[in-house]
């Protein structure tokens, strides 16, 4: 699904993107509610960028990745985590590209996320590579999550993979 965004271009720099586990719902631009076999997924865009909730048997779990004011946690590379019954595995990707490169990567991206549909994409108004696109799957038992953030003024692209699943019983 691929929507534009009603609401002013501020998210304008990569480097100003924060990542946060645990936060309650914040106010969405646009959502895609998903069922994934037993899992059930809320992808939302926000005015600062993205966050997906996630409600499964085994517990919830709610990751937001955007502009948050007065958040003292950066973009990290990578993440792992143990969230009750859940593993968790975060990664981040910064890619600088060029004016034309960046033009055709972001066509890319938005036609592959609007025709899946487990898609969600937005621009935001004043850029038509100015996106925040995010696509979720159910592979192996696990809930994975893929988003893509552009930045056209800085010619970045901010790309994160998620796994969410429970931990593997160890043997004894």
């Amino acid at each position: 699904m691929l929507t534009t965004l009603k609401t002013a271009y501020t998210d304008t720099r990569a480097s100003d993107l924060a990542w946060a586990l645990g936060r309650e719902p914040l106010p969405a631009l646009a959502v895609l509610d998903l069922q994934l076999d037993d899992a059930h997924v809320q992808l939302r865009l926000l005015g600062a960028s993205h966050q997906v909730l996630l409600e499964e048997e085994h517990g919830n779990c709610s990751e937001t990745v955007a502009c948050m004011p007065g958040s003292s946690t950066p973009l990290p590379l990578g993440v792992a985590k143990r969230l009750g019954d859940w593993e968790y595995e975060f990664a981040a990707h910064v890619e600088t590209l060029s004016r034309g490169s960046f033009a055709g990567r972001a066509q890319e991206l938005l036609a592959l996320v609007a025709e899946h549909p487990h898609g969600l994409a937005g621009t935001f108004p004043g850029s038509p590579h100015a996106f925040t696109a995010m696509l979720a799957q159910r592979q192996q038992g696990q809930v994975r999550w893929r988003t893509w953030h552009a930045y056209p003024q800085e010619g970045r692209l901010v790309a994160t993979r998620t796994r969410v699943g429970v931990r593997a019983a160890v043997a004894v």
